[in-house]
């Protein structure tokens, strides 16, 4: 029975850090924290820095083709998110694709019939900035205007989906 509560009391912990299963989902960074700067290609060629959209609310999404959460999602970025805020000045959206050439990603773009830009991480060095390599995808990362972090989410939930949308929106009304 005591090695049933410990480990009950272990997992509770680790489950709710920071009101985000940080550990249980292998971030390396925490509300907070100032985003980590990068730069990303895009397949049309463009180069995008992170440091230049601040300002901006800006959600990065982490994906890849073989991820079969991540084409649930994308379809639900796509309508509620991106097709709201495509047009606000104050916004930026970007899915940054783990370990794909640029072929790769323009196909999976298509075929999950996302709008929104999907810049290349070939190296997983972008991810790495956030997570453990070895972490799994999908998982979102909201930043506010100050460029800090302000929402960390690993998968697809319904319901914390509906937060997102709802921080961003707040976040955009200010």
């Amino acid at each position: 029975m005591r090695r049933l509560l410990l480990f009950m009391s272990i997992a509770l912990f680790f489950t709710n850090v920071c009101g985000q299963e940080l550990y249980e989902h292998q971030y390396k960074v925490k509300l907070g924290d100032q985003a980590p700067d990068f730069e990303m290609k895009l397949p049309t060629g463009e180069t995008v820095k992170l440091s230049s959209l601040k300002g901006k609310v800006v959600m990065l999404q982490f994906t890849a083709s073989w991820c079969g959460v991540c084409r649930k999602e994308m379809p639900h970025i796509e309508k509620e998110i991106w097709q709201k805020h495509k047009d606000n000045s104050e916004f930026a959206l970007f899915g940054i694709d783990r370990e794909e050439p640029a072929e790769v990603v323009l196909e999976f773009a298509k075929k999950t019939k996302v709008t929104y830009p999907i810049g290349l991480d070939p190296n997983a060095e972008i991810f790495g900035l956030y997570a453990d390599k070895s972490a799994g995808i999908t998982r979102n990362i909201i930043i506010g205007k100050d460029g800090k972090i302000v929402m960390l989410t690993r998968l697809f939930k319904e319901e914390e989906f509906g937060e997102m949308v709802s921080l961003i929106d707040s976040l955009l009304a200010k």
